[in-house]
């Protein structure tokens, strides 16, 4: 009869809540108390994701911080990034990738280049010499871009590494006259004057505010407006055939078509066009 009363004891202690479990149970055979304490319930709990998608907020997914406790090497790290973007504006057309450093910042690496000149409207005046212009950019850039507020808004900063091979070619006047320095000279005697421009930084630092609204979970859009300081400039001018003599407007003095170019090239180069280059951009963004 004992055996019988414990069996029926242990399967209600085994069948109880898991609040009951908790409390020791007392069980009374034959005037005899016993108690028998009942094993804890598991319960199982799951972890919160540390950075979870938030589309107003538009935060990041850290792809960087294992690396600091050591259980992912930064190979591993940098073939995971957290984003890729596709972008055109005045630096060219290009991409980028980035990876995660929290919530609110990401490391970015990209290029954008290509021939943009058509962006400044395909020409420059420098004094009243019109060049048109022929450009070949090349920026690969590194840059953090932040979110200050946590929400769309951006801010970046960072550094490019400029290539720009930028070519000019003269147009004299409509009445055929060359301008340079306030002297005029006979069009169809210096020719057609060629030249470049190159900025001397060799880094230019940059600074860009921004939107990034995210519009799914894995697709966002972004615009950026900004600077570069790509510095003072160094110019070159040629004339077609130097050596040949130019007649200078009311003037019984001449020149050569060389020394018209040297004058040309003193004129383009105090101009520092693109000294600071504007940075306007737009673009698409993939997370992962």
């Amino acid at each position: 009869m004992k055996l019988i009363k414990l069996t029926a004891i242990s399967a209600a202690v085994l069948a109880s809540t898991a609040a009951l479990a908790a409390e020791p149970v007392v069980v009374v055979d034959d005037n005899k108390a016993v108690a028998y304490e009942a094993e804890p319930v598991a319960v199982a709990y799951e972890a919160e994701p540390a950075y979870a998608y938030n589309a107003d907020a538009g935060v990041v997914r850290n792809t960087t911080g294992a690396v600091a406790g050591g259980t992912k090497t930064f190979f591993q790290t940098a073939i995971n990034p957290a984003a890729v973007s596709a972008e055109v504006g005045t630096l060219g057309y290009g991409a980028n990738i980035a990876w995660g450093l929290n919530e609110n910042t990401e490391l970015q690496a990209g290029w954008a280049g290509g021939d943009v000149a058509e962006l400044f409207g395909g020409d420059i005046d420098v004094d009243d010499v019109n060049y048109d212009v022929d450009a070949d950019f090349s920026n690969p850039y590194l840059g953090v871009q932040l979110r200050p507020a946590a929400n769309w808004f951006t801010v970046g900063a960072g550094i490019i590494v400029p290539d720009n091979d930028i070519d000019v070619t003269s147009n004299p006047e409509s009445n055929g006259i060359y301008e340079i320095n306030d002297v005029k000279y006979i069009g169809e005697d210096v020719g057609q004057l060629s030249g470049s421009i190159e900025h001397r930084n060799k880094l230019a630092p940059y600074a860009t505010i921004g939107f990034r609204p995210n519009i799914t979970e894995n697709f966002g859009l972004f615009g950026e407006l900004g600077a570069a300081y790509l510095g003072k400039t160094n110019a070159t001018v040629r004339a077609a055939d130097p050596t040949k003599p130019v007649e200078i407007v009311g003037s019984d003095v001449g020149t050569t078509a060389g020394k018209v170019a040297a004058e040309a090239q003193k004129e383009l180069e105090s101009e520092n066009w693109l000294e600071w280059m504007p940075i306007v951009k737009v673009g698409a963004t993939y997370r992962f």
